[in-house]
């Protein structure tokens, strides 16, 4: 299974319309947001995915992203400011991760196969014991073309990928 991993859209309507195009191009069926959507009018372009999402610093509409979550079917999830997740046999964690001490911590703990975070606008893949630790990158405008990615992961290798949304 392909499961894509996509953070910080911010509003970017283009980029998260690309994003799913990517998406639907490598097979994804479930999306995990690791949070500021910023506006609930972000989700709805993920429908054609189950998507687990966190609330992000720039969220402050959480009571509306719910109900864009809601609208989107019983699969998909707003899961607060931390995802649990177990998807096709790997553990997976999603926050936003504000503080990398945060994210370093929930790695550290060698209870998830892969730790998706975002915030910092840069992407990142690597590995922490038995952990991978993924950010997919950021659409925020100033964001660098080299950051402008989201990740995809294939649960069968538990290997990731990135891609990027401005091809």
């Amino acid at each position: 299974m392909h499961i894509g991993i996509v953070s910080d859209t911010h509003d970017n309507v283009e980029a998260t319309e690309r994003a799913t195009e990517v998406f639907a191009e490598e097979g994804v069926e479930i999306v995990i947001h690791c949070g500021d959507f910023v506006a609930p009018l972000i989700p709805p372009y993920f429908e054609a995915f189950e998507l687990h999402g966190v609330l992000g610093n720039n969220d402050g509409d959480a009571r509306n992203l719910q109900a864009a979550f809601d609208a989107l079917g019983s699969e998909s999830e707003l899961h607060g400011r931390f995802a649990d997740l177990e998807i096709d046999g790997l553990s997976i964690a999603a926050l936003h991760g504000e503080s990398m001490a945060e994210v370093e911590a929930v790695a550290a703990t060698a209870e998830y196969d892969v730790v998706c975070y975002g915030h910092h606008h840069v992407s990142e893949l690597r590995e922490d014991g038995c952990t991978t630790v993924v950010n997919p990158g950021a659409q925020f405008p100033t964001t660098a073309d080299d950051d402008r990615t989201v990740a995809v992961l294939d649960t069968r290798s538990e290997s990731v990928r990135f891609r990027s949304v401005l091809e």
